[in-house]
């Protein structure tokens, strides 16, 4: 393996002191050994000359794999990054690093520091403690007066009495440093993290996700993990394997990392535990937070906007779909752009093209706006489609009925059994997306549209119903609504309140409607008395079993014949 020479947080060095770290990469640790007297000689010396911190990144092999100028945040190399993660396993590399003591001489890994040591698994951390009173006068055998004592850090496979994570072990000297038998202190500390491991293996292509929750705003357990439960689905729902949950209490989202310190270095932990490659968050993160996290944890951090975008990119089948998608997507990840400023890319040079010039940035924003102007201009253009179908509905006087739900309540499964169509059903959230409108006719021959939309979820993206306008006007045009209810979810109420604060942000909320109690073949007969006293207009079918849906045609056949009294006349 070939070492690398990190020098971008150097300031100014000179040509010696650069060779001087180049030679550093020479260094060969024993096996057994943290560290070499002279390696931790060469390094204070370093530190002392230049007043700048110096972290050297070592294998199991004993071998210098990076030199980086700067604290052990600052080393980025690639190999520390899962190259080792899953149950047991630490990630086979330690940090030595050299540190001057503050004013009041204290030293010891700081929070940082620690950090680092979590979210890569090291195996351990060195902190080197440069004694600024040194002089460079040492004979041979002797332990150099500059590297003065040594604290070593490593991970814990749980928190210890006091809820650390890991454990800072006495200040030594150098040379008792040398002496420790570091490959042993390792395979112990594999062999407890194995014993207390979860046995997870993991598919080739498989993303392992581990589940955030946040308790604030007056939330009680229990709600979080009903929350998390349904976030589960969606993971599920995505294609990803959910592996771990991890929950906090706080006042309010911390607002650099959304979770306190403490619990996001225990995330880092985790992810490297389970060999997760995807942390997904119960929320809405702000860019900030989500950039944050995911350079503390070192995977991919999603929010669950993003999520619910991912799964309706999945579902999208027409042209409709996919660009309703693709611009709920432009709309999320705009704000969500950065960039380096000055050190991007430019435009040309030439006449008008000089100076800082356009950054890369800047030209990837200007772009999804211009991508999101013909987006809205396209779904403008539905809606003006969708108003002349209207119109031409209106004038054959074709009442429209508008199912309308939870995501998973059975809505697809009731328009089958209702028009004995074939629209695609599964036991998934959002199994279908794009809307679907079949003819039938109700018990006194007349005909009437029924019409299948999008599910509703809790915290849908307001991003979301801005995208699907178009499809949701289905909903605010509908003469009659028909509240496709899950009746044996253990939080149907629940899902009723955030089905009617969609409703009333589309301003449909007062519309017809008639609440079907679906899955009746589920719930228990008691469920079901108490819901269909506390509802309007219930209905209580099995879509699966096809009961209840000739009560169900009578009462749209009822509500229509408020909303068109004219068909009373003609059918009279």
């Amino acid at each position: 393996m070939h070492g690398k020479v990190d020098l971008s947080k150097a300031k100014g060095l000179k040509k010696s002191e650069i060779k001087k770290l180049q030679r550093l990469l020479q260094e060969r640790i024993p096996e057994g050994s943290i560290l070499t007297i002279d390696l931790a000689e060469s390094m204070a010396v370093f530190s002392h000359e230049t007043g700048e911190v110096l972290s050297v990144t070592v294998n199991r092999r004993g071998q210098v794999v990076n030199i980086t100028v700067g604290s052990p945040k600052d080393v980025d190399m690639p190999e520390l990054k899962g190259s080792r993660s899953g149950p047991g396993r630490l990630c086979g590399h330690r940090i030595l690093y050299t540190q001057f003591p503050n004013n009041n001489g204290h030293t010891g890994p700081n929070k940082e520091d620690l950090q680092c040591l979590a979210r890569n698994r090291l195996d351990v951390l060195a902190q080197i403690k440069v004694d600024p009173q040194g002089t460079f006068s040492r004979s041979k055998g002797e332990s150099g007066l500059f590297a003065d004592m040594v604290t070593i850090a490593h991970l814990l496979p749980s928190r210890d009495g006091e809820g650390k994570l890991w454990k800072t072990l006495e200040p030594c000297t150098v040379r008792r440093a040398q002496e420790e038998e570091f490959d042993k202190l390792i395979a112990a500390l594999e062999d407890e993290f194995r014993r207390v491991a979860p046995n997870l293996p993991r598919a080739e292509g498989e993303e392992r996700a581990i589940l955030v929750g946040l308790i604030y705003d007056g939330q009680d357990s229990w709600q979080i993990e009903d929350e998390l439960d349904e976030l589960a689905q969606l993971a599920k729902t995505a294609g990803a394997t959910v592996c771990a949950r991890l929950t906090q209490a706080r006042l309010q989202p911390d607002p650099r990392l959304f979770l306190g310190s403490g619990k996001v270095q225990e995330l880092a932990l985790l992810v490297q535990e389970y060999g997760a490659n995807v942390v997904i968050v119960d929320h809405e993160l702000n860019p900030n937070q989500q950039r944050n996290l995911e350079e503390t944890v070192g995977v991919k951090v999603l929010d669950r906007t993003e999520l619910i975008l991912d799964i309706f990119a999945q579902r999208a089948n027409t042209r409709e779909g996919k660009l309703q998608v693709e611009l709920a997507q432009l709309k999320y990840l705009y704000p969500r752009l950065v960039g380096k400023g000055l050190t991007l890319s430019r435009l040309g040079g030439g006449i008008a093209t000089r100076g800082p010039g356009e950054t890369k940035l800047e030209i990837d924003r200007r772009r999804i706006r211009d991508r999101i102007n013909l987006l809205e201009r396209e779904t403008e253009r539905i809606r003006s489609n969708r108003g002349t179908q209207r119109r031409k509905r209106i004038s054959e006087k074709l009442p429209v009925v508008s199912l309308t739900g939870y995501t998973n309540s059975g809505k697809s499964t009731l328009l089958n059994s209702l028009t004995k169509s074939a629209a695609i059903v599964e036991d998934k959230l959002f199994a279908t997306l794009d809307p679907a409108t079949r003819r039938t006719v109700l018990p006194d021959n007349s005909p009437v549209l029924i019409t299948d939309t999008v599910g509703f979820i809790k915290k849908l993206p307001t991003s979301l119903v801005s995208a699907f306008g178009a499809t949701l006007e289905e909903v605010v045009v509908a003469d009659v609504l028909l509240h496709v209810v899950d009746a044996s979810h253990p939080n149907v109420m629940e899902q009723i309140i955030s089905v009617h604060d969609v409703l009333s942000e589309l301003q449909a909320v007062d519309k017809p409607m008639i609440t079907v109690l679906n899955k009746a073949d589920k719930a228990r007969h008691e469920d079901l008395a108490w819901l269909a006293s506390q509802l309007p207009n219930p209905i209580i079918v099995s879509a699966k079993d096809r009961t209840g849906l000739g009560r169900l045609m009578e009462k749209i056949q009822e509500l229509l014949q408020d909303v068109f009294p004219e068909r009373n006349r003609s059918t009279a």
